[in-house]
């Protein structure tokens, strides 16, 4: 059967997603991997149908356990990550082999080595499952057809590297002028599901501070 659809939002195209349920030829883990990726695209960018089930075509969805690394540092990244469940996180490792936590990617977020990505070239960061994940890959090759395909994505993508910019200038701000406290605090507010369910050691890390200072700081602040 050959469906013809106007070109309406994410909750029409849903509609259509069930009624291919509804006749066996989605199952509801891909419904679902549909549904929370373009809910995604949708709070920035409307595609028609024909243009949802394009993208769709040009991604794919893996599983993967915890502790597996998508990236190596002085890899080229070739890839966009979106978290469909799970948790990732990215991580810089220095010459003293400390761990640096730069960004924590859970259920419906976007993760990259986007230095790596937009350049071509190795980057330095790694990119790490912690907790059991299932993710939609949308390779750089494929981005770029997309870009020709579907205009809007384009402009989807800029959104998401202007508000990652945005998101980095803050952190460094923050780390200039607030407390580790104030930071914690702002981690807390951005990180909800991640307190309990992350190590200890990474939260520090991502703080700019010590395990050992961090387990007194939160003990203190949980105190209060």
């Amino acid at each position: 059967m050959c469906l013809r659809l106007r070109p309406v939002g994410t909750e029409f195209s849903c509609r259509f997603f069930l009624y291919l349920l509804f006749f066996g030829q989605l199952n509801n883990c891909t419904f679902e991997r549909m549904k929370a990726i373009l809910e995604n695209i949708s709070k920035h960018v409307t595609l028609t149908p024909e243009e949802q089930e394009l993208f769709l075509s040009k991604t794919e969805t893996q599983q993967y356990k915890a502790k597996a690394i998508l990236l190596n540092a002085g890899e080229i990244c070739r890839q966009s990550y979106f978290v469909n469940s799970g948790v990732i996180r990215s991580f810089n490792i220095n010459d003293n082999i400390v761990e640096h936590v730069l960004s924590f990617a859970t259920s419906g977020w976007w993760i990259s080595d986007m230095y790596s990505l937009l350049s071509q070239k190795p980057g330095n960061l790694f990119i790490q499952v912690i907790e059991d994940a299932e993710v939609v890959i949308l390779s750089k090759e494929n981005q770029e057809i997309l870009y020709k395909e579907i205009p809007q994505l384009e402009r989807f993508f800029r959104i998401l590297t202007e508000n990652s910019l945005v998101a980095h200038q803050q952190r460094l701000m923050d780390n200039l002028s607030l407390t580790a406290e104030e930071r914690f605090e702002k981690f807390c507010k951005k990180y909800t599901n991640l307190i309990y369910s992350v190590p200890q050691k990474q939260i520090a890390s991502y703080l700019g501070v010590t395990p050992e200072f961090f387990s007194k700081m939160k003990s203190k602040m949980l105190r209060k």
